[in-house]
């Protein structure tokens, strides 16, 4: 299994329908959980990260390959 190397508090990029936006990571996701009554699929093998946007403040789950850890 291939390690991401992302932990929380890694300053992240990921596209959105408006371009490319930065936060920060919060926390890993490796259960099914739901972020404002949407559902997460996350497993201990497909983990997901909790972002939260510097820029709207909002909270989303985001799957590894979506985010490049930035300078």
């Amino acid at each position: 299994m291939k390690k991401s190397g992302l932990k929380p508090g890694d300053r992240v990029t990921w596209n959105t329908s408006q371009g490319r936006t930065t936060g920060i990571i919060e926390k890993k996701l490796t259960h099914p959980t739901n972020i404002k009554s949407h559902p997460v699929k996350a497993s201990p093998e497909n983990a997901e990260y909790l972002v939260q946007s510097l820029k709207s403040g909002g909270k989303a789950a985001h799957k590894t390959s979506a985010l490049r850890r930035t300078g």
